[in-house]
């Protein structure tokens, strides 16, 4: 297995000398509707913005973007199928989470800025408070790709199934089914607190360093070895939290960072599982 196995990952010193590249286009995704923060606060220079639900999921249903939609809405900003798209969340799940609708939409030249704006701004490196104007170019589809996305059925049907591991990623409180939302925020988003049964637990955060940056890839390695949700331990290894963005982060560190194969994310997560009649809990 070999570490940045896909260069997935650019540093905030590469996108600094790179922010005027002729096809590389920067885009801010927020966990927010309201842009206020993206011209109050000030973005990295150039970088479009979006509300994550905007770009990454189907306008009405509960679905994920389309090849199709996806390449409209990056077509009005100027991107092509050839242009290098570089994200960064607010917060950081937010950036993977587009990471990754976005890899099962099609577009193929994806990067992430490692340590987001939270490392940028802590640098001093240059923010700006204008909105940047794009030329819109034309974007044929690309080919659609749901093999590393997983149903709540498939969950189900499988529970225990040998060679199948479960690693759920969110706070301890929430694994423990005391919440359903971890602490600090206001408790929603499920009916029941717990967790799927046989899942293991592994917060997303440990895989974090304190400026947003992931860990090293030994030292993700190590975490992952820790909890048994390496390749030598199971044939799959299914990632959930409570509404999958915590679960891309990691998913990125296992297939992007680290090479792991047949990671995938059941994107329904607590959200979908706790509240679902009839489907077994655990706490």
């Amino acid at each position: 297995m070999t570490a940045m196995a896909t260069g997935a990952l650019v540093s905030t010193n590469w996108l600094e000398e790179h922010l005027d590249d002729d096809g590389l286009r920067l885009i801010e995704i927020s966990s927010t509707v309201d842009d206020a923060a993206y011209h109050r606060d000030g973005h990295i220079p150039g970088a479009a913005w979006f509300f994550w639900k905007d770009i990454c999921w189907h306008s009405t249903d509960r679905q994920f973007t389309t090849p199709e939609a996806l390449a409209e809405r990056l077509g009005a900003i100027g991107v092509g199928p050839e242009t290098t798209v570089v994200l960064y969340g607010d917060p950081v799940q937010y950036g993977t989470y587009a990471f990754w609708a976005f890899t099962m939409a099609g577009h193929a030249n994806l990067k992430l800025l490692d340590g987001t704006r939270t490392k940028w701004v802590k640098e001093g490196r240059p923010l700006s408070k204008d909105t940047p104007e794009f030329s819109a170019v034309d974007y044929p589809p690309g080919k659609a790709d749901s093999s590393m996305r997983l149903g709540r059925d498939d969950i189900r049907d499988n529970l225990g199934r040998p060679g199948r591991f479960l690693l759920d990623v969110r706070s301890p409180e929430e694994y423990s089914g005391e919440r359903v939302m971890e602490f600090g925020y206001f408790d929603h988003g499920a009916e029941r607190g717990g967790r799927i049964p046989g899942a293991v637990h592994l917060s997303f955060k440990n895989l974090l360093n304190d400026d947003g940056t992931y860990k090293s890839p030994d030292e993700l390695l190590a975490i992952l070895e820790g909890v048994g949700a390496t390749p030598e331990n199971a044939d799959e290894i299914v990632v959930y939290c409570r509404l999958s963005h915590r679960a891309t982060f990691t998913w990125v560190a296992m297939t992007r960072i680290l090479g792991f194969e047949n990671v995938k994310i059941y994107d329904g997560s607590w959200t979908e599982w706790g509240s679902i009649v009839d489907f077994p809990v655990e706490n």
